[in-house]
C-alpha cells in the first residue's frame, strides 16, 4: 500500500475539489454528482491504462532512483496539467487559429463548444498518437535481441526482421499511406502530416537515446545513467501523452465540464504512475515474463484502433477489452511458463 499512499491522498483531494466545484454552482446534489463523475473518470483511466503502466515500468526500471522520483512528482504535473489540460487547449488553438486565452475561456465557460472543437481535431490526434504508439509496438516486435518470445516461432521470425535497417519506419509509413486513403478527402493531408510527425518524434527520441549509448565508452557511469534517465523520462512523458489523447476526448462523452475531467484524469494518472512504480519495486515484470509482451501487443492494438478511428468511431469499451485481453492472456502464459520451468 505504501506505493499508493500518495495516490489515495491525491484522489481524496481531487474528489473534494470536484465536490466543491459542483456544490458552488448547484448545491449538494450537484456536488455529489461532480465527485461521482470524477471518480468514474479516474477508474476508467486506470482500467484503460494498465498496459501503459506495464510499458512504463519496463522503461522506469532502467532509470536511477532520482529520475524515478521525478517521474512521480514533476512527471505527474506534466501529465495532468500539460497533457490533459494545456495540450488539448493547444490542439484547439492549432486547429482553429483562436488565441490561447480565448480557448481557455471557452473551455471553462462554453465547454460544449470547446468539446466540439476538440472532437473536430480528432483526425490529427488519432494520426499522431496512433503512429507514435505503432512505432513503440514495432520497436518491441522487431527487437532481434529479445531472448524470450511469447508467440514462439512467429514472434522469433518477426523479431529477426529487426536486422533490416529502419524496418519499423518503412512499415509504419506504409501503413499510414494506406490508412490515409480511407479517411475523408479533406482530412487526408492532415492525417498524413500528423502521422509523419508522430513517427519523426519517436525517431528523434529514440535516436538521442542511441546517441547517449554510443557515448558510454570512456565516460563516468553516473553520467551515462543520468543521460539515459533523462531521455527515458522524456520518452515516458511522450508515451503518456499518446495514451492520454483518446482518454481526454472520450471523457467528454461522460461530462463536458473541463474542471471535472481534469480532476478525474488526475486521479487516474496518479494511480497509473503508482502502479508503474509498484511493478518496478515488486519485480513483477521479472516474475511474469510475458507481461511486457502483452502490454506491447495491447499498445499495437490501441495504435490500430486510433488509426481506424480517423474514419470510424470506436467505443472506449472495445479499447479497454482488447487491452485487458492481451494483459490477461500474457499473465496466464507467464504462470504456465513459470510452472513449466520451475526447478523440481
Amino acid at each position: 500500500m505504501k506505493h499508493f499512499k500518495a495516490s489515495f491522498i491525491i484522489a481524496i483531494a481531487c474528489l473534494s475539489a470536484a465536490f466543491y466545484w459542483g456544490f458552488s454552482s448547484g448545491g449538494m446534489n450537484a456536488g455529489m454528482t461532480a465527485a461521482s463523475i470524477a471518480l468514474i473518470l479516474g477508474v476508467l483511466e486506470v482500467s484503460l491504462s494498465f498496459d501503459n503502466a506495464v510499458v512504463n515500468a519496463s522503461i522506469l526500471k532502467r532509470m536511477d532512483d532520482k529520475w524515478q522520483q521525478y517521474f512521480l512528482t514533476w512527471g505527474i504535473l506534466v501529465a495532468v496539467f500539460g497533457m490533459r489540460l494545456l495540450f488539448p487547449i493547444a490542439i484547439v488553438v492549432f486547429a482553429t487559429g483562436i488565441d490561447f486565452m480565448s480557448v481557455a475561456q471557452m473551455a471553462l465557460h462554453d465547454s460544449a463548444k470547446y468539446a466540439e472543437h476538440l472532437t473536430g481535431a480528432h483526425v490529427q490526434i488519432a494520426a499522431f498518437g496512433g503512429m507514435f504508439l505503432l512505432m513503440v509496438f514495432f520497436g518491441f516486435l522487431f527487437d532481434n535481441e529479445r531472448e524470450i518470445h511469447w508467440l514462439g516461432y512467429l514472434e522469433r521470425k518477426l523479431a529477426s526482421l529487426g536486422s533490416l535497417e529502419s524496418i519499423e519506419i518503412i512499415l509504419s509509413l506504409s501503413i499510414l499511406l494506406g490508412m490515409q486513403n480511407f479517411v475523408n478527402p479533406e482530412d487526408r493531408l492532415t492525417a498524413l502530416a500528423s502521422g509523419i510527425a508522430g513517427v519523426v518524434l519517436f525517431v528523434i527520441v529514440d535516436s538521442m537515446s542511441a546517441l547517449f549509448e554510443d557515448e558510454e565508452e570512456g565516460q563516468d557511469v553516473s553520467t551515462v545513467i543520468k543521460r539515459g534517465s533523462l531521455m527515458s523520462f522524456i520518452y515516458l512523458e511522450i508515451l503518456d501523452a499518446s495514451f492520454s489523447f483518446d482518454g481526454v476526448i472520450g471523457a467528454f462523452a461522460i461530462t463536458q465540464d473541463v474542471v471535472i475531467i481534469m480532476l478525474g484524469l488526475t486521479i487516474g494518472a496518479m494511480f497509473v504512475r503508482s502502479l508503474t512504480v509498484y511493478l518496478v519495486r515488486q519485480g513483477t515484470l521479472d516474475e511474469y515474463v510475458f507481461l511486457e509482451h502483452g502490454a506491447h501487443y495491447a499498445i499495437g492494438a490501441l495504435a490500430g484502433i486510433m488509426l481506424v478511428s480517423m474514419k470510424h468511431e470506436i467505443p472506449e469499451v472495445v479499447t479497454g477489452l482488447v487491452g485487458a485481453t492481451f494483459i490477461g492472456l500474457s499473465i496466464l502464459s507467464s504462470i504456465f511458463y513459470k510452472r513449466k520451468h520451475a526447478t523440481v
